[in-house]
């Protein structure tokens, strides 16, 4: 079926606000390693992977055999009323993982599904209604991650089952304090944070969730070490302390295997999501035992923790170790980021790159430095033209972001290197 006719049906039946990319929006029918085929007959080099998710790439024996495998028993559903050996295996490697003492997991289906249920444990936990979260922040699409997402363009709704105050720091490119230096950017938000404590709280607040590198809003982060201090100020009000790891987790910074790492902290609890399935849908949240265990009602999770997808996230993770593919991350993330920024200094469009491994964002930007989002679409289209897929954020939906399967060769780098020149120089003319 061609895309346009694809298109009308889905116009047709599909919500106006659920988003498409490309002026012309494509069906991707078949994929293997990093390369995904329209069903047009186009193939692309993939440096979205399905928003961060397919970690490994496509069409992986180890993991489609194990989701095979399963499939092959009959049993593609139990629930987490019955014993599942697959997600017991799961959890205590999360755990262990997770350097959280006695940590305890919860699989969930997602993301935002994840964190909705962080937010559950903590104010409990906490018996407090009021949460810190970061401007520019994105932690999904439910009733009170919505509440905690700080951009505009995401958030449907202002009403919530909590109170928000919002902190500085996340994304310095366009702070007050971007011109400080590196530890004076962090004093200046740390005496943000106490103030909001001071002024715009009752003081029992129960938690301050937080995205080490914030993804939908651009791929921003502070400065390592920010967190630490933060954790400092939130242990003296005995406030929780949550990592939302959903797009930074599993390695894909390079530099750590969970994104908080860089600022030599653990947090109460991490919730994670997307990369962990490879494209199966399954999420959780890994906190202290305390905090896990202090609901006093039944909760039980009909889908999360399923057979088929915990076996497939287990073979996705024993992966991830095996081949070191953090590593790899570590080390195409530097030559990639070394080369687009030989791009930016000819090119002014592009007002910054950033990022760490294989999480890489383009600002794009005006004359003066005002956002760009006209260019960010444009150099959208542009890589795909040239065949690269990438993807587009930031509170004024002016970045590109970068995030290809962590799989990634060198050879695959140089080649998106030279697209994104390319598509730089054609957004630029």
């Amino acid at each position: 079926m061609a895309h346009r006719e694809l298109l009308h049906r889905h116009r047709s039946v599909m919500p106006n606000w659920l988003a498409l990319y490309y002026e012309e929006p494509i069906e991707i029918a078949s994929a293997h390693g990093r390369r995904v085929t329209d069903r047009e007959g186009r193939t692309y080099l993939d440096f979205f992977g399905g928003i961060l998710t397919n970690s490994v790439g496509y069409d992986v024996a180890d993991i489609s055999d194990a989701v095979r495998s399963q499939i092959d028993t009959g049993v593609l559903h139990s629930s987490t009323l019955y014993l599942i050996e697959s997600q017991v295996e799961l959890a205590e490697k999360i755990a262990h993982q997770s350097g959280i003492p006695d940590a305890k997991v919860f699989f969930t289906n997602s993301g935002t599904e994840a964190n909705e249920t962080a937010l559950m444990l903590v104010t409990q936990y906490r018996r407090s209604g009021q949460v810190l979260a970061l401007r520019n922040s994105y932690h999904g699409r439910a009733f009170a991650t919505v509440a905690i997402t700080g951009i505009r363009g995401w958030s449907a709704s202002a009403l919530s089952p909590i109170k928000v105050s919002w902190v500085h720091g996340g994304y310095r490119y366009r702070s007050p304090f971007k011109d400080l230096s590196d530890a004076d950017y962090v004093k200046a938000c740390v005496a943000d944070l106490r103030e909001v404590i001071e002024t715009g709280t009752a003081g029992d607040v129960a938690c301050m969730i937080v995205e080490p590198i914030q993804g939908v809003g651009g791929f921003a982060s502070p400065p390592d070490g920010l967190f630490r201090e933060f954790k400092k100020v939130l242990d003296e009000y005995g406030i929780l302390f949550i990592s939302d790891e959903v797009q930074t987790g599993w390695g894909r910074t390079g530099e750590h295997f969970w994104g908080i790492q860089a600022h030599d902290v653990v947090p109460d609890a991490m919730t994670f999501a997307k990369g962990l399935g490879n494209g199966l849908a399954i999420g959780g949240v890994v906190a202290r035992a305390a905090l896990m265990d202090c609901l006093q009602a039944n909760s039980i999770s009909t889908f999360g923790g399923n057979p088929v997808a915990t076996a497939g996230a287990l073979a996705t993770l024993n992966y991830l170790l095996d081949h070191d593919l953090q590593a790899n991350a570590a080390k195409l993330g530097n030559r990639l980021i070394h080369g687009l920024r030989s791009v930016a200094a000819t090119h002014p469009v592009v007002g910054d790159v950033r990022g760490k491994g294989l999480m890489i964002a383009l600002e794009l930007v005006g004359p003066a430095g005002e956002p760009n989002p006209a260019a960010a679409t444009a150099l959208l289209e542009e890589t795909r033209r040239r065949g690269l897929l990438v993807g587009k954020g930031g509170l004024y939906g002016n970045v590109i972001r970068l995030a290809p399967p962590m799989t990634l060769t060198e050879d695959e780098a140089e080649e998106a290197l030279g697209i994104l020149a390319e598509a730089v120089e054609a957004v630029s003319a």
